[in-house]
């Protein structure tokens, strides 16, 4: 057996290759988007892969199962009740799949989504003990899948957290305790509460650490699960809905053409959204009017999400290169509308420097002096980081995927001052804040974790 996963780290993502190498049939199981290294592995290994199975519809990346089955010609593989405008084939719960001597079999596992299954492995087809399992989004390293995404769908995250309570103790708690378990989700993915950093663990860890699971009764198990959620990225309904489409297949090796500067500001002048992908330092120093600042470091894509909307036409600005690399990442959550970039942004700044503005960014002791004038203050981190560590006195919580549909909630004319865990998302919301016409916007430097280490203080948020 040739087993092999795969881990995007900014968006959270594990994908796996499985193959019989005495036979050279393989599978590959929730693929990322720009789909080359599945297929150069399997060139090297010698492996034909004939499926792609989707443990469910992903809601937080747009997989590659369509650009794998026009490379390969492989089938795509859901589980019994999957509906989408391309051909599928449907697996049901106890299917196997039969690579050789590699085994695999099917388990129905819904919860996280009603067509969700999870995929037991075994290296051998007469082994009584599976190698692993691939659980998807049903059961992660230390939680489980969040019930609550498909709420406009019909279903109640109270009918799904049921759903999935079954799926766990009726089909994966089961499975023998040293059988692995191999998610689709690491530490940061907004598909569960608190995802473990590791890359895998077994069925009998799980049982004893996994918090999620401690609750053995349903009823117990529901109310722990529906409670206190992340708010999910505001990009999650067009990625799960473009996950069901056929769609524009993408090209990982096209980069974005160059604009000169009096296009690009033409273009954005007309409506495209100028995004500006460098560190939050750089872009503070000087950008273009109008620019949102997302840093293309860490979950670049996520946050683009959040405050761009799906199919508005992107400009890019970028670091030096770095431009094929940004389209490919919004590439990843289905944002296909790049139009160009603009090459040598701090050389045509200098050359035009009326057109520069910078973003003012404080540091804690400036934020204390400022708050006795009474700014609005602005915390745009999640509401489980606010309950694990409190807030500052008088912050409003708006959470970054909420902060583009609840900005009417602030007053436009009043001095705002934004922050977050680090410094990097409050840098993203104040360019949000700008662009949407506020005058007077600032933000901390460090973020909440600069404000406690200078020992300022903290209140505990109402609940």
């Amino acid at each position: 057996m040739l087993f092999r996963q795969y881990e995007l780290g900014c968006l959270s993502l594990f994908s796996y290759l499985v193959g019989d190498e005495t036979t050279g049939r393989a599978v590959v199981v929730d693929p990322q988007r720009d789909v080359s290294q599945y297929l150069e592995d399997a060139r090297r290994h010698h492996l034909f892969i004939e499926r792609v199975i989707e443990t469910h519809f992903h809601a937080d990346f747009l997989s590659g199962h369509l650009e794998l089955a026009e490379a390969t010609g492989a089938a795509i593989c859901y589980g019994a009740g999957a509906r989408a405008e391309f051909p599928l084939c449907e697996l049901h719960d106890g299917e196997r799949i039969e690579l050789g001597e590699v085994l695999i079999e099917v388990r129905a596992t819904p919860g996280h989504t009603p067509e969700s299954i999870s995929l037991v492995v075994y290296e051998r087809a007469g082994d009584s003990r599976p190698y692993g399992v691939l659980t998807g989004d049903t059961l992660f390293v230390g939680d489980v899948g969040r019930p609550d995404l498909l709420a406009a769908g019909g279903y109640s995250a109270e009918e799904l957290a049921s759903e999935l309570y079954r799926s766990l103790w009726g089909q994966l708690l089961t499975l023998p305790e040293e059988t692995l378990v191999y998610p689709a989700h690491g530490a940061g993915s907004s598909c569960g509460k608190s995802l473990s950093a590791a890359t895998c663990s077994s069925i009998g860890q799980e049982k004893r650490t996994n918090a999620a699971l401690w609750y053995k009764d349903e009823p117990s198990f529901v109310a722990a699960l529906t409670a206190g959620q992340p708010v999910a990225p505001r990009y999650f309904p067009y990625a799960a809905e473009s996950n069901r489409r056929r769609r524009r297949l993408l090209e990982e090796d096209a980069s974005p053409p160059p604009l000169d500067l009096d296009r690009l500001l033409a273009l954005q002048q007309e409506g495209a959204v100028l995004l500006d992908t460098r560190p939050p330092e750089a872009f503070a120093a000087g950008h273009l009017a109008g620019a949102l600042n997302v840093g293309l470091e860490g979950r670049f894509a996520e946050y683009v999400g959040d405050v761009v909307e799906p199919g508005d036409p992107v400009l890019l600005v970028t670091e030096e290169g770095k431009e094929q690399e940004a389209r490919v990442r919004l590439g990843r959550i289905g944002f296909d509308t790049v139009v160009g970039h603009l090459p040598g942004i701090e050389r045509l700044l200098a050359e035009r420097p009326a057109l520069a503005q910078v973003a003012r960014r404080i540091d804690a002791a400036r934020l204390a002096a400022e708050l006795a004038a009474g700014p609005q203050l602005v915390d745009v981190r999640n509401p489980g980081e606010i309950e694990s560590s409190g807030l500052i006195e008088t912050a409003l919580s708006l959470p970054l995927p909420s902060l583009l549909d609840r900005r009417g909630e602030l007053e436009q004319g009043r001095p705002t001052i934004v922050y977050c865990a680090s410094g990097f998302r409050s840098s993203v919301a104040a360019s949000l804040l700008r662009r949407a016409g506020f005058a007077e916007v600032s933000d901390l430097l460090g973020g909440f974790g600069a404000w406690v280490a200078a020992g300022m203080p903290v209140t505990t948020p109402v609940r």
